[in-house]
């Protein structure tokens, strides 16, 4: 059947120097604007892009009525109107959106978000939360995540700040404990003199022991003296208090641990012991 279309066309090659989708995407455009409603003046371009208007009264009104302030439409004027991204931004956000879609390729992505992390000035305009988020993407892998986090505790203000969070605190000292678990169960493993040293270790948790409570008796000697003819706060008072009240459970679980052998702690003390 003859549809019309030249047989080059059809096999996907040029006629005259235009391709067959040239020549269609012309003939729609043109369909799009009927004698009366073209403009004088007006570039195909920005009738093509307009053609893009669904309502036909919209479309027609539209192309008479250039933007405020311009005396004919433009390429990219034409694209705003119908929402398309322009050549040339101008406003942040277009610039935002052509710098999404130059960087649709993974690795020009990669690239360009690595040079801008290099610049302060652009860094510091990230709100704290996206910047939060970043560093929580960045950090998915467990190695780096070791590594960021090292160097991050390496910094004192950094580190007091981590350690004021109650659930980074206790993870660090469970992190510290299991570390030293693993360390004495490869050792008791391994090493030919453990056998040897197995009574000793306990002499040294005993002296442990003795010196954590000496400790905090010897603190305590310091500081409670110093409260004479203070009065603390409600907010204070409550503080010290649930702080006491972890201390004796702590107490209790000591003298347990001593005159039983048993250092399993149940769900009340364990929350106690984590101040929750």
């Amino acid at each position: 059947m003859d549809t019309g279309v030249p047989a080059a066309w059809a096999a996907g090659d040029e006629v005259c120097g235009l391709s067959y989708s040239t020549v269609k995407e012309a003939r729609w455009t043109s369909s799009r604007w009927p004698e009366g409603h073209r403009q004088a003046g007006v570039s195909f371009t920005v009738h093509k892009i307009l053609a893009g208007i669904t309502d036909e009264q919209e479309r027609f009104a539209a192309i008479a009525t250039p933007p405020e302030g311009r005396a004919r439409w433009s390429a990219d004027e034409a694209r705003r109107r119908v929402g398309r991204q322009v050549e040339h931004p101008i406003t942040p956000q277009e610039k935002v959106s052509a710098i999404h879609t130059l960087a649709r390729d993974e690795d020009v992505a990669a690239t360009v978000t690595s040079d801008f992390l290099r610049r302060p000035a652009v860094v510091s305009q990230v709100k704290e939360e996206d910047r939060v988020r970043v560093v929580e993407e960045l950090t998915r892998d467990e190695t780096v995540a070791a590594k960021v986090t090292t160097g991050l505790l390496r910094r004192p203000d950094v580190a007091f700040r981590a350690m004021s969070d109650d659930t980074a605190r206790h993870q660090v000292n469970h992190a510290q404990v299991e570390r030293g678990r693993q360390a004495r169960e490869d050792f008791e493993e391994t090493s030919p003199v453990a056998p040897a040293i197995r009574a000793i270790d306990r002499s040294v948790e005993f002296l442990d022991l003795v010196t954590a409570c000496h400790a905090f008796v010897a603190a305590s000697g310091r500081v409670v003296p110093g409260l004479r003819d203070r009065q603390l706060g409600d907010d204070e008072r409550t503080i010290v208090h649930e702080n006491v009240a972890r201390v004796r459970a702590t107490l209790d679980w000591i003298e347990t641990a001593v005159d039983t052998g048993k250092v399993d702690v149940d769900g009340e003390l364990a929350r106690l012991l984590q101040g929750e």
